[in-house]
């Protein structure tokens, strides 16, 4: 008996194509519950948003809320006291361009932050795209020596520079100013960002840039015109992660901005805890509308994102 039921178990799992599909549908199922349970934290903010405090410490928990109360979100945006309904910040000015607008809200900490996040990620990925051009297509005295120094500035931990290059920035004249966030990402991008273009570059054939040098293009020319054309997976990936990195900076902010007209998202979401921390639905809504951006970004440059996160590094 025990030998035919193990004959019948061998010719079940025999065929390769019934094994090949019912692994399928087992990775499938695993990988929606997988799914399942990363959202579900995406979906209690969203559905929290809509509530009322009372709804939020409802037995049994509330998933849709009824009515739904979407003045929560221009309440949460505009910084309004539930309690009052006066603006938290509203005596606050701020400058923009030369201009002066009354009343500080998430406006002001979102355009601050895309100001940074958008100058620092070209920043960041134009240097490091010309560093890494350099360590990957040019031959010069010592350039094994410097790249490996560049590599090695990644063990170096942030804290280590953190005082030395605030009392730098402090002694220009720059604290309580944007330029410590932006000016760094100009001036090379990281050590990371270019070991990452450095990768990609060495995928593309170095005959192209000799036919381009033969038809007389420069060195910048060969970059500019040649391989960063080519390259635009590991750029898009290098421009996601740093814009990401800078949108959901908190501490370099909370070091080098004083004004509150000039503080970011982050900082902006944290005093609005400190004040208002209880009321966890105009919380839930600023956090939602602070994570939109984000993965609008993601989803609109996934293709290359991806393509280039697979392919870095690869000959």
């Amino acid at each position: 008996m025990a030998n035919n039921n193990t004959k019948t178990t061998n010719g079940f799992w025999a065929s390769k194509k019934r094994a090949d599909r019912i692994t399928k549908i087992v990775v499938t199922i695993l990988l929606f519950l997988g799914a399942v349970a990363m959202m579900l934290p995406v979906v209690w903010m969203l559905s929290t948003s809509f509530k009322t405090r009372a709804d939020i410490f409802a037995v049994p928990p509330i998933w849709i809320p009824d009515p739904l109360h979407v003045e929560n979100y221009p309440n949460a945006w505009n910084l309004v006291d539930p309690n009052t309904g006066r603006a938290m910040f509203g005596q606050d000015s701020w400058q923009f361009f030369g201009v002066t607008i009354d009343g500080v809200n998430f406006t002001t900490y979102l355009v601050n932050t895309l100001v940074i996040s958008i100058s620092a990620a070209l920043g960041t990925t134009l240097s490091a795209a010309l560093v890494a051009f350099a360590f990957a297509r040019l031959r010069f005295p010592g350039r094994e020596v410097l790249w490996y120094l560049c590599l090695a500035t990644m063990m170096v931990p942030a804290q280590v520079t953190m005082i030395p290059q605030f009392i730098l920035f402090k002694s220009v004249g720059w604290y309580d100013t944007f330029w410590p966030l932006i000016v760094p990402a100009w001036l090379g991008g990281g050590a990371y960002y270019i070991f990452l273009l450095r990768q990609f570059f060495m995928t593309i054939p170095y005959e192209m840039d000799e036919a381009a040098k033969i038809d007389g293009c420069s060195n910048f020319e060969v970059f500019w015109r040649i391989l960063l054309p080519l390259c635009k997976p590991a750029l898009t990936t290098v421009a996601v992660f740093s814009f990401v990195a800078n949108w959901n900076d908190f501490l370099n902010p909370l070091i080098y901005l004083d004004s509150n007209s000039k503080k970011t998202l982050a900082l902006g979401l944290t005093n609005f805890v400190s004040l208002y921390g209880q009321d966890y639905h105009l919380l839930m809504a600023a956090s939602l509308i602070i994570s939109i951006p984000i993965a609008i970004m993601f989803l609109a440059g996934q293709r290359y994102f991806i393509q280039g996160i697979a392919t870095t590094g690869l000959k």
